[in-house]
């Protein structure tokens, strides 16, 4: 029986993140690549005894990033400014590579600040990397 063509999907293991054209490899975890509208019920008294659902408003999930703690302090710096009242807004992108490197994949964002940083847990009897979490919020999207 011959070979055909084989397309293997890609792993989610080799990913890049950039914020404002700043690469930031490294991250463990990032999760909340998603958007979802709720439906909206409308029926006028003369229509079949059915209700229209109507798309309603497009929402975003934060965007979760997960790495281990480095002396790289410059998202937590841009979380820290917003906690002050003088944050700026970035654009970014989730970048899905190929085992080669090559990029396969990128998904978009706009409009983000971080809404919220975690610090590590810290066990004395653990060897476990310490680990930062940043939850990003954005205004959209899009798979480019």
């Amino acid at each position: 029986m011959p070979v055909g063509s084989r397309n293997d999907p890609y792993r989610a293991y080799n990913f890049l993140v950039e914020i404002d054209g700043i690469t930031r490899a490294g991250f463990q975890e990032c999760s909340g690549l998603d958007s979802s509208q709720d439906p909206i019920e409308y029926r006028e008294g003369n229509e079949a005894l059915t209700v229209r659902k109507l798309p309603g408003l497009a929402k975003y999930t934060n965007i979760t990033l997960k790495r281990g703690i480095t002396d790289d302090a410059e998202l937590l710096e841009w979380r820290q400014k917003f906690a002050e009242g003088k944050g700026e807004r970035k654009n970014g992108s989730i970048v899905l590579l190929d085992d080669t490197g090559a990029t396969k994949a990128r998904w978009n964002f706009r409009e983000a600040w971080p809404t919220k940083w975690t610090g590590p847990s810290f066990n004395a009897k653990g060897n476990e990397v310490a680990i930062e979490t940043l939850e990003i919020a954005h205004e959209g999207i899009k798979k480019a």
